[in-house]
């Protein structure tokens, strides 16, 4: 599960619904501080059972390095709700929604992000649209490995499977919820009304999807878009080594953020600011200068 420490936001974050061909979504809008020129519009897409509020650690320090940022609750996920009638939770229309969102904005290809399984829904939009310059500016994928979780979070996974659309989620969140950190709270509170917005078939897909992940990294590979890779440790979902191998297979800028965990965006926000800041701002697409 993403974790999360604090519900702290700049005060120029704005959440937002984002009217797209595809349905609404929610979003937190986050324009350059004071009167920062733009130098680029990121997209950031959170990780199974997190959301938007998971990359708030993170917001001060892109803001201020003139980066306006976007971060969204993908279908079925918190805020978002179902985004239109009759959702579909196919991996290949979630992924298509990413590219509504960012056609949506307006403002020239964007530096995409996805954490966890926001990476495979990255990695699937990214090769949909043929790593289209006009969409994207660059990728990064963090903790976001090449294919299948650890058995252990397959373990998990199996076990939510068997009871997430026949028992209520409230119900279910004494066994979801992080047991290894402290948290305040106000961010227990957050995180337990976050899993009780969920929709249950999206957990219940978006669950069978991470079972069912297989590396398609020679796709992306193929792709001409910029590739960062980031990976917090230690890390149970995806092995950090595994995720290095990946990014040498990608030519990826690869940055590895000890003591970052699985949300390093967390954990290590300053440093990965300053990873993220370091890859985007030296791309030559039309949305960094």
């Amino acid at each position: 599960m993403s974790q999360l420490l604090s519900l702290e936001a700049p005060d120029h974050a704005r959440p937002v619904r984002l009217r797209t061909e595809r349905g609404v979504f929610a979003a937190l809008d986050v324009p350059p501080a004071g009167h920062a020129p733009v130098r680029g519009t990121a997209l950031l897409v959170p990780g199974f059972m997190g959301s938007k509020e998971d990359f708030l650690p993170m917001l001060p320090a892109l803001s201020a390095d003139g980066v306006r940022v976007l971060a969204v609750d993908y279908r079925g996920q918190y805020e978002t709700g179902d985004a239109s009638p009759a959702p579909s939770y196919s991996r290949d229309d979630m992924a298509g929604d990413l590219v509504a969102v960012t056609r949506s904005l307006d403002s020239g290809p964007v530096h995409l992000l996805g954490h966890s399984y926001g990476g495979s829904l990255v990695r699937a939009a990214v090769i949909a649209t043929q790593g289209d310059p006009s969409l994207w500016a660059s990728v990064t994928l963090m903790n976001f490995g090449p294919g299948g979780v650890s058995s252990r979070q397959r373990e998990r996974l199996h076990m939510l499977l068997s009871v997430v659309e026949s028992m209520p989620l409230a119900k279910i969140w004494p066994f979801v919820r992080s047991k290894g950190e402290s948290v305040p709270e106000d961010v227990e509170r957050f995180l337990e009304q976050r899993w009780v917005s969920n929709s249950p078939r999206q957990l219940a897909a978006v669950a069978q999807h991470m079972l069912d992940e297989t590396d398609t990294t020679a796709d992306l590979a193929r792709m001409a878009v910029p590739v960062s890779v980031v990976s917090g440790t230690p890390d149970e979902t995806w092995d950090p080594d595994g995720v290095e191998r990946m990014a040498r297979q990608l030519g990826a800028t690869f940055v590895r953020i000890e003591g970052g965990g699985h949300s390093p965006n967390v954990h290590k926000p300053v440093e990965v600011a300053s990873a993220l800041l370091g890859f985007w701002l030296t791309q030559h697409g039309a949305a960094a200068v």
